[in-house]
């Protein structure tokens, strides 16, 4: 279910539609994707009070970085394909990061140790990779538009999850002994994610 949140911002009133989740966490959250969606992360339970107290709490993090990402979509670059020839690119790159994926999965997997199951390539909005429980990695096939290094981070991020199912300290720590400068990639995706398009 979708909900409206208000904020008045430089004598302009802003209409925010934002999305509640509920799970089982124990700590609420907000975030804002790529194209402006926000998202609010909470614990079974939490009161509409709780909900009001933290989106007033996060009033001005919330407005300056849904303005950015507007910014970033309304900047972004047009494109002057056609609808088929668009189709048959991201076929090509699909299938390319079919058996790209897998390579770089294959190098990295001796230094973050764990075993997955399979890689499936998909074209997600909003994630760039992920991994179950059962040892599926899944990534965005849109990776292949980014640096290597930036690819190669989120293949390191996913691999890591089939040791540490979090992101703990633990799982940052091994991330950060096979890919030194993953600070530096993940602002690089946070920051031009939704630039990789065709």
């Amino acid at each position: 279910m979708e909900h409206i949140h208000r904020i008045k911002y430089q004598s302009k009133l802003y209409e925010l539609p934002y999305e509640v989740i509920y799970s089982r966490r124990r700590t609420c959250a907000v975030s804002i994707s790529a194209d402006g969606k926000i998202t609010l992360r909470l614990p079974l339970g939490t009161s509409e009070a709780q909900i009001n107290r933290l989106l007033l709490d996060k009033q001005h993090w919330i407005i300056t970085h849904y303005l950015e990402a507007v910014r970033r979509i309304e900047n972004r670059p047009a494109s002057d394909l056609t609808d088929t020839q668009r189709a048959a690119l991201e076929k090509r790159y699909i299938d390319a990061a079919k058996a790209y994926f897998p390579q770089r999965a294959a190098y990295f997997l001796p230094l973050t140790g764990g075993n997955y199951s399979r890689i499936t390539i998909r074209d997600q909005k909003t994630r760039w990779g992920s991994c179950s429980a059962r040892g599926t990695l899944s990534f965005n096939w849109r990776l292949m538009l980014a640096p290597p290094a930036v690819l190669d981070y989120v293949v390191v991020h996913e691999l890591c999850h089939l040791t540490h199912m979090d992101h703990s300290k633990a799982f940052w720590a091994l991330v950060e002994s096979v890919c030194p400068d993953y600070r530096t990639h993940r602002k690089w995706l946070k920051e031009h994610g939704q630039e990789l398009i065709l």
